[in-house]
């Protein structure tokens, strides 16, 4: 199988329950919820979407002939940024909707190379077995059908929803994150009182977009 990829880049994970964690961002083309063309914003099913996934052209982007030469290049870009000191290197696989084409083989691959396997996901696609952190951002209107993973991150507020509705899924970390955007100040502060008023979840910020990194 082939793979076309967005960008590949060494950074720090900016959201959710590993924020500050260095790793290695996988950003793969394509979703099965918007196009990416803002001409298709109005009719996509997730329609506040702040990530670009259209073609090849970010930094480390292309086509990858094998699970093998794609993991070559991830490693390279760990190993030329990071003495890791014993621990694991960390990838994060993303999108777009990583699950249009990550199988058994990236997985498999990344892990020869010594990589922890983290991937973020719509939810709307089964995963393949191996990956070592789930992390699940559920879009209202699409079907969810990961019921089970080690994070739910829930952009917040998302019209005629409440968190809630995912409690009783089989998650150890659940997280509001406000919706960027003009109202991103207005969702922050409805976010953190969400957390006040429902202990279990913890909030989640864009701390990547505060600090100007990638």
């Amino acid at each position: 199988m082939s793979y076309t990829v967005k960008e590949i880049y060494y950074t720090l994970q900016g959201e959710g329950a590993h924020t500050g964690r260095p790793a290695v961002f996988l950003r793969f083309s394509g979703c099965n919820l918007w196009t990416g063309r803002d001409e298709d914003r109005a009719k996509a099913i997730c329609r506040f979407c702040d990530t670009d996934f259209v073609g090849t052209n970010g930094p480390g982007g292309g086509k990858f002939d094998s699970a093998e030469d794609l993991a070559t290049v991830i490693a390279t870009k760990w190993n030329s940024n990071a003495t890791s000191n014993g621990t694991p290197p960390f990838v994060v696989c993303t999108g777009g909707e990583p699950l249009l084409q990550m199988d058994e083989a990236i997985i498999k691959s990344l892990h020869k190379q010594g990589f922890q396997v983290a991937i973020e996901t719509n939810g709307t696609i089964l995963p393949p077995p191996g990956i070592d952190w789930l992390c699940c951002s559920p879009k209202i209107g699409a079907e969810l059908v990961v019921l089970s993973g080690d994070e739910l991150k829930f952009v917040y507020p998302q019209f005629g929803s409440d968190p809630q509705q995912f409690v009783h899924l089989d998650y150890h970390h659940f997280s509001p994150q406000p919706m960027d955007g003009p109202d991103k100040d207005k969702n922050t502060q409805l976010a953190m009182e969400y957390c006040r008023a429902h202990p279990r979840w913890r909030l989640s910020l864009q701390t990547h977009k505060i600090l100007g990194i990638p």
